[in-house]
């Protein structure tokens, strides 16, 4: 058949990628716009082969093999496939298992099949030469396709390049018209914003009575009871475990020396979690009112065709950014309630706090996203402040044009 097929090792193209434009392969220090990388391989592909794409397989790594967000988005586009791998982790680092045998069985099927006149294999990895070598012996045409390395030297296999029929490379200019390297200098929320104090919540200093470190155990028990905000069974007590910046519950539990209650809370702190159900310095105590407590989530507002809807565009347009995800949370949330302005005039009453049942729900969605899934198995607290402060930068887009004179 004269049509031609891209595999593509995404560990190998997206990990180049990153040495060549961020100076390290870690994939968190780039951001992809798939839609455009994918067009570019096809338009490549069909330039250099002289012949019409037919499909283009994407073989990546996800934890227990789960579609993430990018994968789901991957694989709804026309002409691609997606093939999943393990990523498991070993000796403090992530490792791919299985997507180099996944790129072999599907390189030697297509070739005995004569699916294709030409296979790209965007790789560099030696265990594709045998793959390689029966594909060759099929009658297809090889062509390997190199990612630019940062130091100007091969990052693939030596036997391999010498075993292709062609050889191509991805260089700079064209990685860059979909891959750029994060700017990891700031904080999570984007400058400016309408409300300072989400700035203050980003960068808050830890108060000189708060302990500076934790046991291990506990530090892990606290993030996972921030996760699980939205439970209403989530509040036992337990240890208070400090990373950073204390919750509203540790502030509460710090006792000066020899008091057998808790210590005032510092004048000078600045609380970065919103949404603990337990102290917070706020006239009134912290627990919420009944007209607060009651109000609806985002599940109870929204019906089955909207849910489609929004998983629609979640897959194929929602990036993931941790302020973005607020955003669009809060957008669907507010855009559902009946009585808009009655609620908005609650939330501005509680900030920083999110309503407790709908923080839990927040997060929720933002797992979706694998933004809560730190690297070291823990949950990322920048993101999480992130999405909180997109959150509420929605809320201040809707109270504005709530209160926006008529005819502006």
């Amino acid at each position: 058949m004269d049509r031609c097929i891209v595999l593509v090792d995404a560990g190998y193209l997206l990990g180049a990628a990153a040495s060549l434009l961020a100076g390290e392969p870690s994939r968190s220090r780039i951001t992809v716009d798939h839609a455009a990388l994918i067009q570019g391989l096809r338009e490549r592909a069909e330039s250099d082969t002289e012949r019409p794409l037919l499909r283009i397989y994407w073989f990546d790594g996800a934890p227990d093999r789960v579609p993430q967000p990018e994968h789901r988005r991957l694989r709804v586009m026309p002409r691609v496939t997606v093939r999943l791998g393990a990523l498991t982790r070993s000796d403090g680092r992530w490792a791919q298992k299985g997507v180099d045998a996944a790129m072999h069985a599907e390189l030697t099927e297509l070739a005995r099949n004569r699916a294709c006149s030409d296979v790209v294999l965007v790789t560099g990895d030696g265990d594709l030469l045998p793959g390689m070598m029966a594909a060759k012996e099929h009658g297809v045409a090889v062509h390997l396709w190199a990612v630019q390395a940062a130091d100007g030297d091969y990052n693939q296999s030596e036997d391999l390049v010498a075993e292709a029929d062609e050889r191509r490379v991805l260089d700079r200019t064209w990685i860059t018209k979909a891959v750029r390297a994060k700017d990891l200098g700031g904080v999570c929320a984007p400058p400016p914003v309408p409300r300072p104090e989400i700035a203050a919540i980003l960068s808050a200093p830890l108060p000189e009575s708060a302990p500076t470190a934790a046991p291990e155990r506990g530090a892990e028990e606290s993030e996972h009871a921030a996760a699980e905000a939205g439970s209403e069974n989530g509040t036992q007590e337990r240890v208070p475990a400090v990373r950073g910046v204390p919750t509203p519950k540790d502030l509460a539990s710090l006792k000066a020396p020899g008091a057998a209650q808790p210590a005032p809370h510092p004048a000078s702190a600045t609380l970065r979690w919103s949404s603990d159900k337990g102290w917070v310095d706020r006239p009134g105590g912290a627990t919420e009112s009944p007209e607060v407590a009651s109000m609806p989530t985002l599940a109870q507002l929204t019906t089955a065709e909207q849910r489609w809807a929004d998983r629609e565009e979640d897959i194929t347009t929602v990036g993931g950014d941790p302020f973005e995800v607020g955003q669009v949370f809060a957008r669907r949330w507010m855009g559902r309630l009946g009585d808009q302005g009655s609620h908005l005039q609650k939330l501005s009453g509680m900030y920083p706090r999110v309503p407790h049942r709908i923080d839990g729900e927040l997060l929720r969605y933002a797992a979706r996203f694998g933004l809560l899934a730190h690297k070291d198995d823990q949950i990322d607290e920048h993101d999480r402040y992130a999405i909180r402060a997109g959150f509420w930068r929605e809320i201040d887009v809707r109270t504005a044009a709530e209160h926006a004179p008529a005819g502006e």
